[in-house]
């Protein structure tokens, strides 16, 4: 009997590689590996973009990543065959030509599910273990992809990590205007005598320069640690890459130093790319 057919669940936004502030697969890593890392990458984009989703109930969202981890275990689609979750039903079959565990991809689930249900944060340390979920799972898949030593996750944990808090810094008005979702430590914005909808304002106040610049102040000490990342990495191609993304993670630390998030996009520009290109080009593969 015809299983009645059930909608897809992912949401796309239209997003692409080309809209990521750090290259994703770039011709600097393997020929063979660059579509296994795109397919990751489809698979996270999609989960983030069910996790942004503004006009997702929080539940429907759980429910959508739920099934995506689901076609990822392969669970059968629908619709005569054609899943319903075509980013994850793509990644199983890259981890299956691979052999790379199915966890990272789940780690990722794990953070977008969190994600959907935890607007607030208290401290540093819970803001590190969401990035443990939604960040180093993307490093590790990389350096699981080139076969490389786990001796290598540290380094390429604090360096994910890093871009992730960035990356919440540059979004930080963006993400609580359209999503309530706040990654700024609440308590720390209450110790400057700010609320969260201070996030509301045209620029921020000294108070809130000073949030983040203490965020900044755990994010330049992560970039220090993702330094060893470029020679603990045996593939060349990929030790270039690695260095090509702490230069411009601490390029974009820079930055957000000196710019403010709340009244316009800090962001790279093409000159920081250049210098960040020609210095992984040069530093890459050394200690």
């Amino acid at each position: 009997m015809a299983q009645p057919a059930v909608s897809v669940v992912e949401t796309p936004s239209g997003k692409g590689r080309g809209d990521e502030n750090f290259p994703v697969g770039s011709w600097l890593i393997r020929r063979d590996l660059r579509p296994h890392v795109h397919a990751f990458y489809r698979f996270a984009r999609e989960a983030d973009d069910i996790a942004d989703n503004g006009a997702l109930p929080a539940a429907e969202k759980v429910r959508r990543l739920e099934r995506m981890g689901a076609v990822l275990d392969g669970a059968p689609g629908n619709n005569g065959g054609t899943a319903d979750a075509p980013s994850a039903a793509a990644m199983r079959v890259s981890l299956l030509a691979t052999g790379v565990t199915a966890q990272h991809c789940h780690d990722v689930l794990t953070a977008f599910k969190q994600d959907a249900t935890k607007l607030r944060y208290r401290d540093w340390d819970d803001l590190m273990n969401y990035c443990r979920y939604s960040a180093s799972p993307v490093g590790r898949q990389l350096l699981d992809l080139h076969g490389e030593s786990r001796a290598t996750w540290g380094p390429s944990d604090a360096l994910c990590s890093a871009l992730q808090v960035l990356n919440h810094l540059q979004d930080c008005a963006d993400d609580y205007k359209r999503l309530d979702r706040v990654y700024l430590p609440e308590p720390w914005l209450h110790a400057e005598g700010l609320r969260v909808e201070d996030l509301r304002a045209p620029a921020s106040s000294p108070g809130l320069r000073r949030v983040i610049d203490r965020l900044l102040d755990g994010t330049d000490a992560l970039i220090a640690t993702a330094r060893a990342l470029s020679g603990a990495v045996k593939s060349s191609g990929l030790s270039r890459e690695c260095a090509v993304i702490v230069a411009l993670a601490a390029r974009l630390s820079a930055r957000l130093r000196h710019g403010d998030p709340l009244a316009m996009r800090v962001k790279l520009s093409p000159v920081d790319f250049a210098i960040a290109l020609l210095i992984g080009v040069v530093r890459g593969g050394r200690p």
